[in-house]
């Protein structure tokens, strides 16, 4: 069969040159040869032959798995070179995330077909993904048209896929990054899989928020709406008006934007979900400042590691790797994840995932004070300065533990209400260096088992994990151990638990106010307010706080680590 020339330029084209995507800007890797899925007999849908890395194969494309097999002269059975040369190989239908028209172009602008090229998702060491191609080499053009088709067709039977995002980049994260990981990682991979998208850059601290909250829609081209306040129905401008142009936004929102995607740091991704959460309890008609038992997000959040610590990405990925998340956006990999809600006199705070009260609060209030720093200096600088005025804070604390009962979590699961009659709660109280409440493992570079290595993303329940006084030798210690293979809580001051919910009542409010003017950010701090990192975002809270998990409340773009370390890589990519 022939073969083009060396030196030539070759891209991949989707139908007559509409749409333009380079494949040879993917380099293609050789492919082993696995045993074929476990499967009963399945139905043929095409059979014909390609040139795949320079071998004429026979390719036979079913249900599940494209299967080629080189063709070779007649030998006999048994023959040394005959199982080598024949066996076959596969790939399944599920891993190919775009199918393109293979072209050569020459100066004078005539192009000459090549055959087809697939886009393909490969599973790699330590929960890595990456993108490759496989190339099925035929010149004519009744052929590859049949073939092309019968992929454009498999692949839009991939319903959970993603068609249009809506993007939100916050240009500020790490070290001003964001911006060029997204155009530079993210947004070819995006192209290459006809995703659209519709950006936009957020301008100051909780931009993405109000976007979301209040479904702004003006400024969205091509067929969205360009501004819904527009619409004759707000000109009367009653209340009533109002919740039905609200409720329009929402839903036409949905149908625009049916996902979204945070470039950012954890602040950012936290944010969001936040922003799609209160929004989810506003379409429910729920009062968003108290409720017992919220509504899942409709809209399933994808997060691009592009901040300083990416605690969120790394926990929901296994790994901090950009093409890794992306890929799982494109796939459409859901992962549901339990969610809290921070409350203080009844009244919401705010929705996340983790939360640290005492050094892990001072020391991130520290470090905004100090955002003129690069990130890695701030944080430097501000676990430094709390060390050395470490402080216990005067707390009680009262928690309901985990009850694993199996019909209890499948009622918490379904959304129901958790009945009271036999919380058992307990109270513990003293001085406390540092308490940490979290709903993910947290994993990060500085902890790669994570802060919290026994919760899962979805498992329904949170770790309490509280350090009581000591001195700051000991508490160094029981720092350093989250960066070893080591057991991080193997102390005698350091206690964990197992909970559904946490009350944080913290006593010592005058030594609080005292410490907290020198260390805040200059007005920020109220008086008698102590500070809280949650999910990187600094809270100031006058009294108690209330965390609650809520099973499953939100679908981020995923997959399970156990199930990616679980699962046969379906092509054996060197």
């Amino acid at each position: 069969m022939p073969r083009g020339r060396r030196g030539s330029r070759v891209s991949a084209l989707e139908g007559g040159g509409e749409e333009e995507a380079a494949a040879a800007a993917v380099p293609s890797v050789p492919w082993a040869s696995p045993q074929p899925p476990e499967a009963a007999a399945e139905q043929v849908l095409l059979r014909g032959i390609f040139e795949i890395r320079r071998s004429s194969c026979d390719v036979v494309l079913s249900e599940r798995a494209l299967k080629w097999r080189p063709i070779q002269p007649e030998l006999p059975a048994g023959h040394s070179k005959y199982d080598l040369l024949c066996k076959e190989e596969f790939l399944e239908l599920k891993d190919i995330f775009s199918v393109k028209l293979k072209r050569r172009y020459f100066a004078s602008g005539a192009g000459t077909l090549l055959g087809i090229t697939l886009f393909i998702c490969l599973k790699k060491e330590q929960n890595k993904l990456k993108d490759s191609t496989l190339d099925l080499i035929n010149l004519s053009e009744d052929h590859c048209d049949i073939w092309f088709r019968q992929f454009k067709k498999i692949l839009a039977g991939f319903t959970n896929r993603p068609k249009s995002l809506k993007i939100l980049l916050n240009p500020q994260s790490h070290k001003k990054e964001a911006t060029q990981v997204y155009y530079e990682k993210v947004e070819p991979l995006l192209k290459i899989a006809g995703i659209k998208t519709d950006v936009t850059i957020t301008e100051y601290e909780g931009h993405a928020l109000s976007l979301l909250e209040e479904c702004e829609l003006q400024g969205f081209d091509g067929n969205h709406v360009h501004n819904i306040y527009d619409i004759d129905i707000l000109k009367s401008k009653s209340h009533e008006s109002l919740s039905i142009v609200l409720k329009l936004g929402i839903v036409l929102f949905d149908l625009l934007f049916p996902s979204v995607v945070c470039v950012g740091g954890d602040g950012s991704a936290s944010e969001v979900a936040h922003a799609l959460l209160l929004r989810a309890q506003k379409n429910a008609g729920m009062e968003t400042h108290s409720f017992l038992t919220p509504v899942r997000a409709q809209l399933p959040l994808g997060v691009i590691p592009a901040g300083s610590t990416n605690v969120l990405a790394h926990s929901l990925h296994g790994i901090p790797h950009v093409v890794t998340a992306t890929l799982h956006i494109i796939m459409g990999h859901i992962q549901p994840v339990d969610v809290c809600t921070f409350s203080s006199t009844g009244k919401l705070l705010r929705f996340g995932f983790s939360a640290m009260f005492g050094f892990g609060g001072r020391t991130l209030a520290l470090a905004e004070k100090h955002r003129w720093m690069s990130p890695n200096q701030r944080r430097d600088f501000a676990i430094m300065k709390a060390l050395a005025k470490l402080k216990p804070e005067d707390c009680e604390i009262s928690f309901l533990p985990f009850n694993s009962s199996a019909d209890l979590q499948e009622r918490r699961l379904q959304g129901s209400p958790k009945s009271d009659c036999n919380d058992q709660w307990q109270m513990i109280q003293g001085q406390f260096l540092n308490v940490s409440i979290m709903a993910i493992p947290c994993l990060c570079s500085v902890a790669p088992r994570g802060l919290a290595p026994t919760t899962r993303l979805n498992n329904g329940s949170m770790a309490l994990i509280i350090v009581r006084n000591t001195s700051r030798p000991e508490f160094i210690k029981h720092l350093k151990r989250y960066a070893s293979v080591k057991n991080q809580f193997n102390f005698p001051f350091v206690e964990t638990y197992t909970v559904d919910e946490v009350k944080v009542y913290p006593k010592n409010k005058t030594s609080a106010q005292s410490q907290e003017e020198e260390d805040r950010p200059n007005g920020t701090a109220s008086e008698n307010s102590f500070p809280w990192n949650v999910d990187g975002d600094l809270m100031e809270v006058t009294s108690e706080v209330h965390v609650k998990l809520h099973p499953r409340l939100i679908n981020l773009y995923g997959e399970s680590m156990e199930e990616m370390n679980d699962s046969k890589v379906t092509c054996n990519c060197l």
